[in-house]
């Protein structure tokens, strides 16, 4: 409660001083502002370091607190400010009135999940594969939940998904599918040039050089870790795949991921 309350007071005092600092409460937004959703990992760092590339900045050697200024975090910011027209905003929220553009990242849940099992273990208390499944702890909803929700689309916002096995196998063309959806034309060779700054590669070497903005982080776990399609197939124990099958297998179906 006392979080919360802290939380509101400084949004409160930033709201009062933003007209003297250039910055806006996060939760201002213009209508053509853009929100890139997904459920956790399932690209949203990636995208907002290909999108840092579009905007004219080399995601190869940019640090992060640069990039979350830029494509700001809702979760992790109390302000912002508006460098570019439409602003990309990186959420993992559920569907609300407010986000009326949205890229919805969409990712195998298994792989999903095998890459939240990590992350969830590096910032909180332990937990094995089968509790994260079943009680889906630091989370607004499990994976199927997530998914259902945004492409029930309750709001009627203008919605994109894009899939992340679609990203892996054609950046340059989704990328450009996402930047005709927020209405900007941007040259091809900017695209592929973005791509290239953002690869996996150069990420993991940008990671060890620069590091995150986020303190938290243990600096001895990587952050850019495998990236891969079906990582699920050796990393995701047989009891937890057995769970997430009877409670999400529905939905990947839906989607077309075989189970």
């Amino acid at each position: 409660m006392f979080d919360r309350l802290r939380l509101a007071a400084a949004r409160a005092a930033l709201r009062v001083a933003a007209p003297a600092t250039g910055w806006k409460p996060i939760g201002d937004h213009e209508p053509g502002d853009v929100f890139v959703v997904g459920f956790p990992k399932s690209g949203h760092t990636w995208v907002q370091y290909l999108l840092a590339g579009v905007l004219g900045l080399d995601a190869s050697r940019v640090s992060d607190a640069l990039v979350n200024d830029l494509i700001p975090d809702v979760h992790a910011r109390l302000g912002y400010r508006r460098y570019s027209t439409p602003v990309f905003f990186k959420s993992h929220a559920l569907p609300a009135p407010s986000y009326r553009r949205v890229v919805y990242l969409l990712r195998d849940g298994r792989d999903a999940m095998v890459s939240w099992f990590h992350h969830h273990n590096a910032l909180f208390p332990p937990v094995d594969f089968p509790t994260l499944v079943r009680r889906a702890p630091h989370l607004e909803a499990r994976w199927h939940e997530h998914v259902e929700a945004w492409t029930a689309n309750p709001h009627g916002a203008e919605l994109l998904v894009l899939r992340y096995e679609e990203m892996r196998r054609e950046p340059v063309r989704e990328l450009g599918r996402l930047m005709a959806f927020a209405g900007l034309e941007v040259a091809p060779e900017v695209l592929a040039a973005a791509v290239a700054n953002a690869s996996f590669e150069r990420q993991k070497q940008r990671e060890a050089k620069l590091g995150w903005e986020t303190k938290e982080w243990p600096k001895d776990r990587p952050f850019v870790r495998r990236g891969a399609v079906g990582s699920f197939r050796d990393e995701m124990p047989p009891e937890a795949l057995a769970l997430f099958l009877a409670e999400a297998g529905a939905t990947l179906q839906k989607f077309g991921y075989p189970t």
